[in-house]
């Protein structure tokens, strides 16, 4: 058996990020080979995500950032709340959100295949997971390109969104709309966007709860159509209460900041 100093467990744990006990026991196994150590230790990664692929990753971290007209959002999951708040594991989905900003991929399949010091993302996350011990899935990625976007974490690190402007809006009105989104979230910007499907599917539904209630015949269209434009009110940015000022719409408080101001889009996501 070759001789493992601790110089070589510390090396390979800097290396591959694995446990002191999984780095000694690699470094035997490969008779001190570092190059036969790194490889076990990813088999030992893949082992461990096979035999965690059915398990829930329900927790993790949800991260936004902005760069000159450019914003990225990442969802890294685990399993426990422990892992989402460990810092490597915070450290390595920031790893892979300043990937996404400095590549700018169209997917989250393309964000996937980015390489990360020599890896791609996917191989990563699996090694990740048999260092860690939890299944860790890359489940969230999507982008907003605008003249301005701002960029929103909200506390706790489970919700993030970005809101893209038209044109460069004062930081706090951004910033309003940003968390306007987190806090209310909206379908789309304008009822305009609304896809047609979701609209009927709430005309329809509108229409069940009228006759289960015993309504008329003759006015339960108009009921529906009462909840499709209430529907409509609550679910699309622009039409929403202002939720720092209830007497205002979110579209009356950005063209008091600035008539000429539009929200170009939005992205949301949170793990709970």
């Amino acid at each position: 058996m070759a001789d493992i100093k601790a110089a070589d467990v510390s090396k390979l744990r800097k290396i591959t990020g694995a446990g002191m006990m999984d780095c000694k026991n690699a470094l035997q196994e490969a008779e001190g080979d570092f190059d036969k150590a790194i490889e076990i230790i990813r088999k030992k990664g893949m082992a461990v995500a096979n035999k965690r692929a059915d398990r829930e990753a329900s927790e993790g971290t949800v991260q936004a950032k902005v760069e000159d007209g450019f914003g990225a959002i990442v969802s890294l999951n685990c399993e426990t709340d422990f892992v989402a708040k460990n810092e490597n594991f915070v450290a390595f989905a920031q790893k892979i959100l300043d990937t996404a900003m400095a590549e700018k991929p169209a997917d989250l399949e393309a964000l996937k295949a980015l390489e990360i010091d020599g890896k791609t993302i996917e191989t990563l996350v699996t090694e990740q997971t048999g260092i860690i011990g939890e299944k860790l899935e890359l489940s969230y990625y999507d982008k907003v390109e605008a003249p301005y976007v701002i960029a929103y974490n909200h506390f706790g690190n489970n919700l993030a969104t970005l809101v893209g402007f038209s044109k460069v809006v004062e930081m706090q009105v951004a910033k309003d709309v940003a968390m306007q989104v987190a806090a209310m979230s909206p379908v789309s910007v304008s009822e305009a966007e609304v896809p047609a499907e979701t609209i009927e599917s709430e005309r329809r539904i509108g229409r069940e709860k009228a006759l289960a209630e015993g309504k008329p015949e003759n006015i339960v269209d108009r009921i529906a159509e009462g909840m499709v434009k209430k529907f409509l009110k609550e679910n699309t940015l622009m039409s929403q209460e202002f939720t720092k000022d209830a007497k205002i719409t979110v579209e009356q408080y950005i063209k008091n900041a600035d008539a000429d101001v539009k929200v170009t889009e939005f992205k949301r996501f949170a793990i709970k």
